[in-house]
């Protein structure tokens, strides 16, 4: 008998992915000392292990019929099983809980989950995986474009794609992967088509004039009338103004961190706020999370001014709970939620009239008048190189820096070319 070549992948009732049962040979019949007639099938379970199924009878004829039947069924499981037959929400939820759950840190997790329900879910996932076309993907995309989704958001929903395709291509669940006709749109097209300038990455970074900053500090710091501080731990958002520290690592310093001797902040560490889960079900509500930095260049020291010192010392007067407690600590020496720490944010900000701009405004602040120089009392502008800036920022490269806060005075090309006259 010709053995079985296909192979087919799916996934598990028990929620893991695992190779789907294959047959090894149509069956071979042999007849018995005592006359009668027998009929095995060999197959390979979902682990691998080689099995076989016995058949006998009085006949060589009834062996036959039994291990057509038997096939047939073994078929019919292979159908109904057939991962490429799945609506494509139910499988990419496995696929993410299984393969995404245990690689990637919790808050990743959560972002790609958020984006697999909010924007693939409702228009792909009803759909077949065996049905879905390349056509279809370029609608999905078109669709998040179309209503105004940032380019980001929906380089997130193509990565998502991408990656989880590949991994159907790769076990032999589907034959052909529509990712491979389906590219993502070219940045510059995708902004044109929402009427939007691909401007300059310097252009879309915003900061905070001298004029909001001193506006910002004043309101930050009013008190009641009994003198109580309006506003829990506004000293943080100065702290973060004078060292470009990002909200997690901000929120991650322990006391035991700062060396105010040597003017040093030591970052080890980084705080978010994750969704609660039971395994990888998620729960009602979130969670603080502390764990790694973002980059292994986002574990560094950082110099500290004294406008930053200072800001360090009336959070320690307001609160302080040891050595070994957060510097921004909540009520009971715990770890502050982000959440909290951002909205008290908003409300220094609403009010007093300053537009709403998130918390990473205040790092962007700090790292542009670095690198494009602040005027000094004598009249003359200080300022450090990209690469400086980098170090100070975490970036792995001055690259990024660059892009990002440096400014391209076109003012100094004036009169250049004259003399060139062709």
């Amino acid at each position: 008998m010709a053995i079985r070549g296909r192979v087919w992948y799916c996934v598990a009732e028990k929620g893991a992915l695992n190779m789907q049962r294959k047959l090894l040979t149509n069956g071979n019949i042999f007849k018995r000392t005592d006359g009668r007639w027998n009929g095995v099938v060999w197959y390979a379970d979902e682990q691998g292990a080689k099995k076989r199924k016995s058949f006998c009878g009085t006949t060589k004829q009834e062996v036959k019929e039994k291990i057509t039947e038997y096939l047939a069924d073994f078929d019919r499981q292979l159908t109904a099983s057939d991962e490429s037959r799945a609506r494509l929400e139910e499988s990419m939820g496995r696929w993410l809980r299984v393969f995404k759950f245990s690689s990637v840190e919790r808050g990743t997790y959560d972002r790609l989950e958020c984006t697999a329900k909010h924007q693939i879910y409702p228009i792909l996932g009803n759909k077949v995986i065996g049905d879905i076309t390349s056509a279809d993907i370029k609608a999905l995309l078109n669709h998040w474009m179309n209503e105004g989704y940032a380019y980001t958001t929906v380089k997130k929903v193509y990565n998502i794609l991408t990656d989880y395709f590949r991994y159907l291509t790769q076990q032999e669940c589907i034959q052909k992967n529509p990712m491979a006709a389906a590219p993502m749109i070219k940045k510059s097209n995708f902004m044109a088509s929402q009427g939007k300038e691909d401007l300059p990455t310097f252009e879309t970074v915003t900061i905070f004039t001298p004029e909001e900053i001193a506006k910002f500090k004043a309101e930050a710091v009013r008190t009641w009338g009994n003198g109580t501080p309006i506003y829990q731990q506004a000293a943080a958002y100065t702290l973060m103004l004078n060292t470009g520290l990002r909200t997690g690592e901000a929120l991650g310093l322990l006391n035991s961190d700062i060396d105010l001797e040597n003017r040093v902040l030591h970052l080890q560490r980084g705080v978010k706020e994750i969704s609660r889960r039971e395994g990888s079900k998620s729960t009602s509500g979130r969670e603080v999370k502390v764990g790694k930095l973002k980059t292994a260049s986002s574990k560094r020291d950082v110099p500290l001014n004294q406008t930053a010192v200072d800001a360090i010392l009336d959070l320690r007067a307001e609160r302080y709970f040891g050595e070994d407690s957060p510097l921004i600590s909540d009520e009971h020496g715990g770890y502050t939620r982000p959440v909290n720490f951002r909205k008290r944010y908003y409300r220094i900000l609403g009010a007093d009239g300053l537009k709403q701009r998130g918390l990473h405004t205040l790092r962007h602040t700090f790292a542009t008048n670095l690198v494009n120089g602040v005027k000094q009392p004598g009249g003359t502008i200080r300022s450090l190189s990209p690469r400086q800036v980098a170090d100070l920022l975490g970036h792995s490269t001055s690259e990024i820096t660059e892009l990002y806060y440096v400014k391209k005075d076109t003012s100094r090309l004036a009169g250049i070319t004259a003399g060139f006259d062709l």
